[in-house]
């Protein structure tokens, strides 16, 4: 467009200085001509000047469009990150807020389990402390101290009830399996420590599982759970054999009784198991119905 105003005013200049120069040389009629070329030369020139005015402002006005639409775009992918991240929070929290829940639904189960448990253990307690007291206003006990496993002073100390029970339960492992004993040992402590020797807790527990394994006569399971509260501890080992009369079952820890169901043996394995624990100031007595298994209840003080 420039060059279009360049050729256009050398024109319009000379048409001028003619229409100046004609004023004194040329007829009226001329110099009008050359007036009127002047003119439109002058209206051509704005026209173009309005023109390219226009296609500045146009062009600039499309140059502010591209940078508005490119601030948009960046406006909408900005928006759409900042979504993308609002959902991700809400799923994060989402997952927290259901974890949480779960955590808060098992924590109430487990109070629940333990509540129970301990409503379980304390009606233990009472149970072998009735029978403590009638044990003392029975006859004087037989003196079993000879039935004792001997020791060393160096082992008195204070074991893991619960570790030296799964020693027990892994050395008599094979004759169990054998014998289609499955042991499960029960417990919701990692560990439970008493002041005792390990040679005679590990004798206690073999004797009872030994005993499960000859007199049951079926295969079955033999769950030995181990609790405690306060001071004591507790211990049940039940299986699921044929079971004794309840008139038998009070003379098992009895010397030398085997009952009606006797095998092979000399009937000492319950009576030591008794022997130990009344040394260590505990109390031991068992349960059993015809068909219905053996269960053998122990409290021991931990110290």
């Amino acid at each position: 467009m420039k060059k279009n105003h360049a050729g256009l005013l050398l024109p319009a200049i000379i048409l001028f200085m003619l229409a100046l120069f004609g004023l004194f040389k040329f007829d009226v009629f001329l110099n009008i001509i050359l007036i009127t070329l002047h003119s439109i030369l002058l209206v051509i020139m704005c026209w173009l000047n309005v023109t390219e005015c226009s296609e500045s402002i146009a062009a600039a006005n499309d140059d502010e469009f591209e940078e508005l639409q490119k601030k948009n775009i960046e406006l909408k992918n900005m928006l759409q990150a900042s979504e993308k991240n609002a959902r991700d929070k809400d799923e994060a929290l989402t997952g927290i807020r259901e974890f949480s829940e779960k955590l808060g639904q098992e924590k109430e189960s487990l109070e629940n389990e333990i509540t129970e448990l301990k409503k379980s253990n304390t009606a233990l307690k009472m149970e072998l402390e009735e029978k403590a007291a009638a044990k003392a206003s029975a006859k004087a006990e037989p003196d079993l101290s000879s039935l004792l496993p001997p020791i060393s002073e160096s082992e008195t100390a204070t074991v893991d009830i619960i570790a030296i029970a799964g020693e027990a339960a892994r050395e008599l492992n094979e004759s169990a399996r054998e014998a289609g004993l499955a042991i499960h040992i029960s417990t919701v402590a990692e560990s439970m420590m008493v002041k005792a020797s390990p040679t005679r807790i590990r004798i206690l527990f073999k004797n009872i599982i030994d005993n499960s394994i000859k007199y049951m006569k079926r295969a079955g399971s033999l769950t030995i759970t181990i609790s405690n509260i306060g001071s004591d501890i507790f211990i049940v080992m039940k299986d699921t054999g044929e079971g004794l009369s309840e008139k038998e079952t009070d003379r098992i820890f009895e010397l030398n009784y085997q009952g009606a169901n006797r095998i092979s043996g000399n009937g000492l394995g319950l009576t030591q198991a008794r022997a130990i624990v009344n040394y260590y100031g505990g109390t031991i007595y068992a349960r059993s119905n015809v068909g219905a298994g053996m269960a053998i209840y122990i409290q021991l003080p931990t110290t």
